[in-house]
Formats: C-alpha cells, structure tokens, sequence
C-alpha cells in the first residue's frame, strides 16, 4: 500500500461514513440516472404533445446516452486537474439548465438537443462521482462508500421511473422533468454544503505513483477479467435497455397501457430487494449474484417475448427487476476488482470504460428497439433482449477465474 503526505491525502478519518455528503452524491447520481430513462415511462406522452412515433421519441433516451457515452472519457480526460468540487458543482449546474430546457422544449429537434446538453453534463459528473465518493470516505471504507453513492442508479429505476411516469400521466410529462430540475437544484445546495473539496489527487495516490503504474485504456483491456466484464455490460445494458425503452409500447401491446405505473412499481420493488440483497452478498458471492442475475433477466424477457397475456407480464416484471436491481453494484464491483488486479489507475480506467459501454449501450438499445418495434413489433424486442440476456450468461458463466471469480470473505 502506497502512503501519502497528509497534504496529499486530505482523507476524512472519522469513525463512520460521511453520510450527507455520501447521500447528497448518491441523490445526484439518482437525478441523472432517473434523466436518462425516464422518457420510457411517459413515451404516448411525449408522442402525442409533439407529434411523432413511439420509435422517434425512443431516442430522447437515445441521444441522451449518446452524450454521455461520446464525452465521459474525453471530459475526464480534459478535467483531470480541476478541483472536484467546483467541477462537479458545475456539471450539475449545466445538468439543471438542460433539464429545465427539457421541460419547455417547443418541439422534436429542441427536446432532441436538450438531451443530448443533459447527457453531457451528466458523462462529467459520471466521471468525478465514484472516485469523489471514495476520497472522502474514511480508510479502509471506500468500497462502502461507492456503493452507497452508486445506489442512486437501481434507485432510479425502481422508484423514480415509477414516480416519474405518475407525475407524467397525471400532470404531464414537462411537469415530470421540471421536478426533476426542481430536485437538482436542491442537490446543489446539499453538495455545496456537505461535501467536502477535494483535489484530482486527493486518497487515490495519483502525484505519488510512479509512471509505470498509470494505465492507459489499452493496457487496462488487456487486464485479465476487463474484457469479459465489458463484454458482459455492454450485452446485459443493451438487452435490458431495448425493452425497457419501451415498455410502455409493450404494456399497450399486452392491454396494460393503463397500469404502466403499477407494473413499472412492481419491476421497482423487486429492483430494491435486489439492491439490499447483492449489497449485503457482494463481497462473498460475486460469481454466484452475477449468474443468478443473468438467469433471472433471461427468463423474465424471454417469458415476455412467449406471451403478452396480464397474469404473465405481472409474473415476469418481478424477476426482471430482481435480476436487474443489483446488475450496477455486481459489475461495477467486478470491475474495480478486476482492475486493481494491475494497479488502482487500472481499476479508475475500467470504471471509466464500463460508463462509457454503459451508455453506449443505452443509446444502441434505444435505437435498436425502436427501430424492432417500427418494423417487427413489440415481441420481436422482447426477443431481442432475451437474446443479448443469454449471451450475458454465457459470458459470466464461461468467466470464473478473473472477471467474475468465487469470492470469499476475507477473515
């Protein structure tokens, strides 16, 4: 273990987590993950106030991962030296004019642009949260400390998705975003008084490493497990994103257009059983969660694309969500173990590369769906993702000494 100067390692050292401060960073990962799906869940909204197809207004998800996907690394990269602190507060700052935009966008091309403002903003605080959460927590705690931070992203879909969709269907989709730019203000406020600044270097050993140890994106895929893991990202996100974009066609499809917010709960609910499960087991049953999680996508999406009758949809939005509530927590965990297998610069730049396949998938899976349900119709997407569900398995399954490896609790 590298030691540090204390003028090097501003770390906080009291006996517990930081909670506001770890809160106050979960809650903006919450708000721009919430962002980036929410149009699922009010899509015959958007359709009908503007004037276009499910298909195109699916890619109001779609350009908001592009975004991200398209400028996480570059920005990272660009930002490296600027303090965290007023860099994050900024790209929150951008993240709430974009929201608003959202809110008020007159047509297609603005709520098209505004997205696309807001998953930007959102690749730059995606690029600070993990590594900001892991500077302020107390040593030996840091890996306790992003998983709370991270929750925000299962969080988002199982509760606020489900909220999201209300508001919408209730008083319409713009009133859905603008509380979403009325939350996001509130977190500037929280992060400006709770959480501490931090340098770029600050708890990572970043000034104090010696060259050889900062690892380039090549050599980080070349890290035994990397790869597997970015393989299986990319196919469990597009899968579950093709149908998850539209599941509100789906839903309409299987004549509970009018229950979306109730069946989109249920998926939530089984999500947050998933969250407290794998974030108790993670540690000691990586392998096995990851498996089993896969299975459960697997099964619930290909359920959906055999039948669309009430009874069934009801069933296999349960296991969906208890497949898909941990899947951030699992492979996140997976690639910050697999990485620091190299060097902790090695697991930074898997981290990096797991968000940037993540919304990269986002982005393929909203196109891709949209243009399957224009085409084939809503069972050849819940085809399609039952498929990318069981190439996920196979990799996980064929990966049990590096990327997903029997993990025991260290004494």
């Amino acid at each position: 273990m590298t030691t540090t100067s204390s003028h090097t390692q501003p770390r906080m050292r009291q006996a517990g987590l930081p909670w506001s401060a770890l809160l106050a960073l979960g809650t903006a990962v919450f708000i721009t993950s919430l962002t980036e799906t929410l149009p699922a869940g009010v899509l015959p909204e958007i359709s009908a106030s503007l004037g276009t197809s499910s298909g195109a207004t699916g890619q109001a998800v779609t350009v908001y991962a592009a975004g991200t996907a398209l400028t996480a690394i570059p920005l990272a990269t660009a930002t490296a030296s600027v303090p965290r602190k007023p860099l994050l507060l900024g790209a929150m700052a951008i993240f709430l004019a974009a929201n608003t935009l959202t809110a008020a966008a007159p047509g297609y091309v603005v709520l098209l642009a505004a997205r696309f403002l807001a998953g930007v903003a959102a690749s730059l605080a995606w690029a600070i949260l993990a590594g900001y959460a892991r500077r302020i927590a107390p040593a030996g705690m840091e890996g306790r400390a992003i998983a709370v931070a991270m929750t925000g992203i299962p969080l988002a879909l199982s509760l606020g998705v489900p909220a999201g969709t209300l508001i919408g269907e209730q008083m319409g989709w713009r009133a859905a975003f603008a509380a979403i730019s009325l939350v996001t203000l509130l977190v500037i406020g929280w992060i400006s008084m709770s959480v501490p600044a931090v340098s770029q270097a600050a708890g990572d050993g970043a000034d104090t490493a010696p060259k050889s140890a900062k690892s380039p994106l090549g050599q980080t895929l070349t890290v035994p497990g990397v790869a597997a893991i970015m393989v299986t990202v990319t196919t469990f996100v597009l899968g579950h994103t093709i149908l998850y974009a539209y599941v509100a066609p789906y839903l309409q499809h299987a004549g509970l257009g009018s229950a979306t917010d109730a069946v989109l709960l249920a998926f939530g609910a089984a999500c947050m059983v998933s969250i407290w499960y794998v974030g108790r087991h993670v540690d000691r049953r990586l392998r096995t969660l990851t498996v089993t999680a896969t299975v459960l996508f697997t099964l619930a999406t290909a359920t959906l694309a055999v039948t669309a009758t009430h009874s069934i949809v009801w069933a296999a939005a349960v296991p969906w969500g208890l497949g898909w509530g941990g899947a951030p927590t699992l492979l996140q965990t997976a690639a910050g173990q697999a990485g620091m297998q190299h060097s902790p610069a090695a697991a930074d730049t898997a981290q990096a590369v797991l968000v940037t396949l993540w919304n990269a998938a986002m982005a393929l899976g909203g196109i891709i769906g949209g243009l399957l349900l224009q085409s084939s119709g809503v069972t050849v997407v819940a085809v399609a993702a039952a498929a990318l569900g069981a190439v996920s398995l196979f990799v996980v399954a064929g990966s049990r000494h590096h990327a997903f490896p029997n993990t025991q609790a260290k004494p």
